[in-house]
């Protein structure tokens, strides 16, 4: 009996440390591989290269509302202009996501889960309740650590496709706008008729380019929503699932476990 009890501790040994070995490098190798991030990366390069789009538009808009007579347009060129510092942290949470993707495979795979693994092979040799708690914790937050960044991802992706061309078509407006002024800028003959051509004059132009600055507002809040709202949302459901998770592991007799011989206790 002691003999058969002696060979399943050293299997049970013998599979946690190979696990710690294959999530140190298998794992964490298919973690951070380009077959693994290929698509999520694609995505968030799309995104930064939109809300680059935006910013470049938004400014030229600015700049471009400056050059009409009067000071009328002064107001929208400013509120064009502050979208640059919106978008600034939409592309900053968006290099964030982007270079969380390969951190978070290192942390689960290379770091938890082979500490995880330890700490469940230490507990066979001291046969302690807290050590296969700890090790269980480990594991979970492991989870929870590499999943957050691709689910996150997932859910901003299908709410950004709602929103895909709606974004795109109000980029286009305004480029195509900010070039006919800009066109018609370089001498004041051509901006005079070219105004007089537009039904309502200056008043019309600055009404087409408010339209523009409300759409680029709806678009850099769909993006921030995106790019860190969701993340946030993201992580405290997961915070609230391993808590919930954790607590129904203290509230589990280990009987059970003993019988696997997943868990002894000293006589």
């Amino acid at each position: 009996m002691i003999k058969e009890e002696k060979t399943r501790l050293y299997i049970q040994a013998g599979l946690l440390l190979l696990a710690a070995v294959l999530s140190f490098t298998l794992l964490k190798s298919f973690a951070t591989s380009r077959a693994f991030t290929a698509d999520k990366v694609e995505y968030l390069d799309q995104k930064r290269n939109t809300i680059m789009e935006i910013t470049a538009a938004s400014t030229a808009a600015s700049v471009a509302i400056t050059v009409l007579p009067g000071d009328a347009g002064s107001p929208i060129a400013d509120k064009l202009a502050d979208v640059s510092t919106y978008s600034l942290i939409v592309l900053c949470a968006i290099f964030l996501e982007k270079y969380l993707l390969s951190i978070t495979g290192i942390a689960a795979f290379q770091i938890l889960v082979p500490t995880a693994c330890i700490i469940l092979l230490i507990n066979l040799f001291l046969r302690k309740e807290r050590w296969l708690k700890l090790g269980v914790r480990m594991v979970l937050l492991a989870a929870v650590v590499f999943t957050v960044i691709p689910v996150s991802v997932g859910v901003s992706r299908t709410i950004e496709k709602t929103y895909e061309n709606s974004i795109q078509e109000t980029i286009d407006s305004a480029k195509e706008s900010t070039q006919e002024i800009q066109e018609n800028a370089k001498d004041q003959n051509l901006l005079d008729k070219f105004l007089n051509t537009v039904g309502g004059g200056v008043s019309s132009v600055l009404k087409n380019f408010e339209g523009i600055l409300n759409r680029f507002i709806e678009a850099i809040a769909v993006l921030i929503v995106t790019s860190a709202v969701i993340p946030i949302l993201v992580m405290i459901f997961f915070i609230w699932l391993v808590k919930a998770i954790l607590q129904s592991i203290t509230d589990i007799p280990l009987d059970p476990l003993k019988k696997l011989g997943i868990y002894h206790t000293q006589e």
